[in-house]
Formats: structure tokens, sequence, C-alpha cells
């Protein structure tokens, strides 16, 4: 294989035994030395492990690897289970780090460890999961890190060096294979240059201030139609196109706005009828709505994508993307991670986006994250890149800033969770304060921060004794419990002293465990419960209530979290039978994310059932899983197919 020169460095790194860190931007080709790693290990008959942050990330990297490696790959992600001793095994970042945390051992076996997006270190909810992980490594493995381009790559190198006392190569790749051309569709015309785009677009929009903050106002604007910005790429032939946008709902408003284009053959037509009907029978979803409601687009060579569609269908769509029948795809942003589905163009319906808690312009390194996938590699001489422009929307230099400025930095996001503390005072006391300072937080803050840090680490500690999960400088039972819980630790570590978890009925249990995991978007209603779910909601409440108190007394920043029992109706109907069309009478939740909310709540039982609860509530925990993991539900059975 001819492998560019950063490849060739890297690989040459990896060969003489070092740890090595890539910073490339996306579609550089980083995937190659991942699969130079695992090659290696299973020429030498050593096992690898690879991590990524999310789980559809996880799954396409398990059938990927599948057909390069038949019989030596294995997947463990919470859903889905399969071949969990293989000499590859394929894992999100949580599974691998209560693995590092409660069972060091079973990792003795495996060489090398690969984070793909490396730079999730720096994820505001996740971020915290990497930096423990990478904290925790085990002495005897290697880390192959694959990231975004970041600047600061050389601090992150620097700070597992001195860690894990042994050096880390750095590997930057600044230059893409396929480089990209950026153009701007502003007040209905179409620019290759940033400045005369805004010396034109913005000529009749004055900076107004609104209650001290500085908004735009425009009395002449044209309109600027995505459906014109589209025709123009199909008469350019710039299709296929990844059309990006920050909104599930509008992905499939935009999709319907296409529906006097056909972007097909007469043959390539047949074609794609032909197949979506295969993936659609195969996946057995061809009597599903949203299959009936996506086909005429398909049929035209179009599609939409986004986390509430069904993961089947989903994943049909993907197939038929590869398959470079779909022309246009409007999709959100999860579409850029990871997954290599790259096209000719790419399009950014807006330059802003909601992170954390408001819509703020676009991240550079999620930008050409993003704006990466345009350009196939060995297929296209270039790759194009659209930004639609509202000058309403965006300043001309909040908009330089997104398209020229530097990839952000990647900042700490330490913020262990009771369980990572529970497990650390098991095994190192009150000398659990002594791993701060190996945080990458340590590393990168001033005095003053690294101090309010030790503060929240001692008040979650303060928490856990009040609760008596920690007495006499060991753990309790109650502790022992919660450690194996990431994330709703505290709720069922009460609900288990107090031996209300043990009285649950199988249904019961279900409704306590949807509602813990449930988060509610934005429009989503609760429906009418019963009087089971009542009782159980008027249980959690008192609970998490009592809980809030005392962490806000030990002065925590966050809180644990509240229970949501929009999804309880659901889950109650589909216990008792009903199919997964009925279930969603019940609920405003999209069916991507009820599928999602069902194999979160299947997890979290498998996490109990492997704590020491009597033999009669495992035996109800088996029975609630069966009755839960079937047809859409059952992450394994997509997988296998």
């Amino acid at each position: 294989m001819n492998y560019d020169p950063f490849q060739k460095r890297a690989i040459q790194y990896i060969n003489e035994g070092y740890s090595v860190i890539v910073s490339a931007p996306t579609g550089a080709g980083k995937t190659v030395i991942a699969e130079h790693v695992i090659q290696d290990c299973l020429r030498k008959d050593d096992k690898v492990i690879y991590t990524a942050p999310i789980k559809a990330l996880s799954n396409q990297k398990y059938r990927d690897f599948q057909e390069q490696f038949p019989q030596k790959v294995g997947i463990l992600t919470g859903d889905v289970t399969i071949n969990p001793h293989a000499p590859t095994l394929i894992m999100t970042t949580e599974i691998f780090r209560n693995k590092i945390l409660e069972e060091k051992s079973s990792l003795e076996e495996y060489s090398w460890i690969i984070f793909d997006e490396i730079h999730f270190l720096d994820d505001e909810e996740r971020g915290t999961v990497w930096e423990e992980s990478l904290i925790f490594l085990p002495d005897h493995m290697k880390v192959l890190g694959l990231s975004a381009t970041i600047p600061n790559i050389q601090q992150m190198a620097e700070w597992l060096a001195s860690i894990h006392k042994r050096p880390i190569k750095i590997i930057e790749e600044r230059k893409r294979p396929v480089p990209l051309h950026l153009f701007y569709q502003c007040q209905g015309k179409i620019y290759d240059d940033l400045s005369r785009m805004v010396k034109d677009g913005y000529k009749y929009v004055r900076a107004v201030y609104h209650r001290g903050r500085k908004v735009f106002e425009d009395m002449h604007q044209r309109p600027n139609k995505p459906v014109v910005l589209i025709k123009h790429l199909f008469d350019e032939e710039k299709l296929p196109c990844i059309y990006f946008v920050f909104s599930r709902r509008r992905t499939e408003e935009l999709a319907a706005e296409m529906h006097g284009f056909n972007f097909l053959s007469p043959k390539e037509k047949e074609e794609i009828k032909g197949l979506y009907k295969d993936l659609c029978v195969r996946f057995e979803i061809t009597n599903d709505y949203s299959v009936e409601e996506l086909r005429p687009l398909v049929e035209r060579g179009i599609a939409y994508h986004h986390a509430g569609m069904l993961p089947t269908l989903k994943e049909v769509v993907e197939r038929l993307f590869t398959s470079r029948l779909i022309k246009v795809i409007f999709t959100t942003e999860t579409f850029a991670l990871g997954i290599n589905m790259p096209a000719r163009t790419v399009i950014f319906d807006e330059l802003k986006k909601f992170y954390g808690g408001s819509f703020a312009s676009l991240k550079t390194r999620d930008f050409y994250q993003m704006a990466g996938r345009a350009g196939r590699r060995s297929i296209d001489t270039e790759g194009y890149v659209f930004c639609r422009v509202n000058p309403n929307y965006i300043s001309p230099e909040q908009l330089n800033r997104v398209v020229n400025g530097k990839s952000e930095k990647v900042f700490s996001r330490f913020n262990a969770s009771y369980a990572t503390i529970l497990n650390l005072y098991q095994r190192y006391g009150e000398k659990l304060y002594n791993i701060y300072p190996r945080s990458f937080h340590y590393f990168q803050e001033k005095k003053n921060e690294r101090r309010k840090a030790v503060e929240q680490l001692e008040a979650k500690v303060g928490v856990l004794k009040t609760l008596e999960h920690i007495k006499d400088h060991q753990l309790t039972a109650k502790g022992l419990f919660a450690g194996k819980l990431y994330g709703y630790e505290l709720l069922l570590a009460e609900l288990y002293t107090s031996g209300m978890l043990e009285e649950l009925s199988d249904v019961a249990l279900g409704v306590l465990c949807v509602a813990i995991v449930f988060e509610p978007r934005k429009g989503d209603h609760k429906p009418h419960l019963s009087n089971l779910a009542r009782k159980i909601e008027k249980t959690t409440i008192d609970i998490v209530h009592d809980l809030h108190w005392i962490e806000r007394k030990f002065g925590l920043r966050q809180y644990s979290k509240n229970c949501f029992f929009h999804l309880v109706p659901a889950l109650e109907g589909w216990i008792q039978g009903e199919d997964f069309e009925k279930i969603l009478r019940h609920t405003s939740t999209d069916e991507g994310e009820v599928v999602r909310y069902f194999r979160m709540t299947i997890q979290m039982l498998r996490e109990i059932f492997e704590t020491a609860i009597s033999d009669g509530l495992k035996q109800r925990i088996v029975k609630l899983i069966y009755l839960i993991n079937r047809d859409v539900i059952d992450a394994e059975k997509q997988l296998r197919g």
C-alpha cells in the first residue's frame, strides 16, 4: 500500500514500540494507521482495543473491521456483546473506563488501545470519561490517539508522557489529500470570495443594538433558498452532497422541499428501488411508516439522516449513501463524526449551533470536522464547501473566525462521577486526592482552578460519606453497589438500601429505569401516568430532592439527575407486547430516541444485575430484559444482520 508521509512516520513509530497521537484533518487517512496497529497485533498474536465516542461509530467500525479481519473482531457497548474475547475488541470509551476502574486484570491480554476522536476529551458531558481512561491506563498498554486538527496536541502528549513516564510521539498533518474550496450563498447569490461576499451581502445590513446586544437588521434581504443552491450543484456536477443541518425536523423539511427534483437516471432509480426494498426486508422494517415516508425521496436520490430515526432505518440510509445512489443527504452533525462517508460537496445550512446552554457560532474545529467530508479521496481533485449566510444571524467577524480561525484548543472537562470516586476510594482510600495532580485539568490549569477542582472532589466524598457509601474509611455495601452504576448511582443506591429495589415488580423496575435514563427535549409532553408510575414518580421525587439538598449543602455545582416519566406509558405498552408503531402514540418522542432510551434501560438493568442483589431480583431483571429487547430494540440483531 502507498502511504502518505505522515502515515509512514506514524507507522514507523508504532513499529518501534512508541505510543502515538495523530492530529490530522478529516479525510486525511487516519484510519489506515489504526488498521496497521490491528494487523500488527493479529500477526503477533496480541490483542487490541478500539474505542469510539458514540455507539453508532462503534457499530460501523465493527462492521468495517469484521470485513477486513473476519472472525477476529468483537464488540462491547452495553447494548451489544458479540465475541467479547476477540483479539480486536471494539467498545465505547465508557465501557473501557469502567473496565479499568473495576477489573484491571481483564485488560492484561491487550497491548494496544486506539482512541478514535481523542479530542472528545474536550466534550462538556463526556470528556471526563476519556480523561479518566487516559489517567488510569494500564502501564503495559500502548496508545494510538486519532484526533481532528487541534493546536495543543503537544500539550496533550506532554501530559500523557508525564503521568505514564514514557515518551509519546506526535504526528501533525495539516494538509488534506483533497483540498477544500469554500463558497458562500448570501442574499440569493453565490460567491467564492469571503471579502466580496461580505461587501455585497452585508451592503444593506446595519448593526443595531437591542438591550445592549448587537443585532443585525437588513431592510433589503433577498431570498437565499436551499433549492436554488442544490440546483446550482446539480448543474455544476458537484453532487453527491452532504447538507448539514442543526435541527432534526429541518432535515426532513428540507428533504421534502426537494420533491420536485430527480437526481437519478432510470437505471439508477431501478437500482435504488431494489436496494432499498432488500435492505428494509433484511432489517425487518418494511412495514414501518417512516420507511414509506422516505421511499419517494429515496427514489429521487434524496434522503435525510438524524438521531430521531430508527437505528435500522439510519443504517439503511447509510448503506444507500455508500452505494453512491443518494445524491443529496440532509443530516445532523453526527454524520461527520468518524463515519467514513465522504461526498463531493458539503453544505452548511447555517453557521450557528446549540452549545451547552445557548446558540453560538460554530467552533472552527467543528466546522472543519464537517467540512472535511467534502472531497472523496482518489475520486475528486477538490472538495466543495458551501456556507449559507444570513447577514441577520451572523456578523462578518464571526463568519471569518469560523472559516479562517485557528482550531480551538482541547481543554479538560475533568469531573469524576460518584461511581469513579467510589472505585478510587476502594483502591486508594483517603489518598485518592493524590490522583487529581495526574489529570489533564491539573496540567492545564492555574493554582486557583486547581484548588476549586480539589474542593469539588472533597465535596463529592463528603456527600458519599454523609449518605454512608463510605464509613470508617471503607466502602459499605451501599458504596460497593453504587460503584458499579455510573451516572445514576445515588438514587439507585437509596432504593437498594431501603429495600424498595427488591420489592419492585418487573414492570415497576422498567418504569423506574426508563425514567432515570430519559432526558426530555424541548416540546416533549408528559403523558398521563398509571397508578404504578405515579407512585414510583413520587418516591423518586422525594429521594432526588433529599440528594439535591445534600449536594447543595456541600457546595457542588452539578446535582444528581432528575427522573422524567415521559416514556413510561410507551414502555408499559411495549412490555405488554404492543407493536412499536402503537406505543409511539403514547409519546411525542422521536422513534429513534425511543429505541435509544429503551436500549439504555436494558443497559442499566444489566449493570444492576452485576451487583449484589437477590436471586429473585436477578430473575425479574432477566425476564424484563427479555420483554424489552425485541424487534427494533434488539441492537445485536441489527448488528448481526
